[in-house]
């Protein structure tokens, strides 16, 4: 797959499997800008899309020991990129690898671009990219948390930080 096969998609006629995205082909999240050493991507398989504000947004979920926090906290936009079955292992090296210990994107074989409208980058080989400009974040509070199981995705008490950015792009081969 290459950016070219991918299309643009009108935001407001794009239509998913929201769950069966986030949970069985997960997405990569990417923070930062184009340029070597100045992004880094990360698997994440939690996360919404929907309306907010009179936007269409994707809210994603960063728990600060990840290399990528640095880089969502630092740059205003970011991507969600999804790949065919074929990239499963690429997806579990952007998972389980830190980005502070090498190049994550080589490593698991996925090729960086510029995306079409944000500064972070896409994959040539995904078949679905949304761009992301960010507009707000906050940190779950554990108080906040009604459902005494929720607690049980936090041993180490690394609580998530949640930002959300309203969807300026989104390219797919469907």
């Amino acid at each position: 797959m290459n950016s070219s096969a991918r299309k643009p998609v009108a935001i407001e006629s794009w239509t998913i499997q929201a769950v069966n995205l986030w949970n069985k082909r997960w997405f990569v999240l990417t923070g930062g800008v184009f340029a070597p050493g100045q992004f880094n991507p990360m698997t994440v398989s939690w996360g919404m899309f929907g309306e907010l504000w009179s936007k269409p947004v994707a809210m994603v979920f960063v728990r600060p020991s990840r290399h990528t926090y640095g880089f969502m906290e630092q740059n205003d936009s970011f991507t969600l990129c999804a790949f065919p079955e074929k990239y499963r292992n690429a997806l579990q090296i952007c998972g389980t690898m830190s980005g502070r210990s090498g190049d994550k994107p080589s490593l698991a074989g996925l090729t960086p671009m510029a995306s079409t409208a944000v500064a972070a980058p896409c994959y040539a080989e995904a078949d679905l990219v949304v761009e992301c400009r960010k507009l707000y974040f906050d940190d779950l509070k554990p108080a906040h948390f009604l459902s005494p199981e929720i607690e049980a995705n936090y041993g180490g008490r690394d609580y998530h930080r949640c930002y959300i950015g309203e969807i300026v792009a989104v390219g797919t081969s469907e």
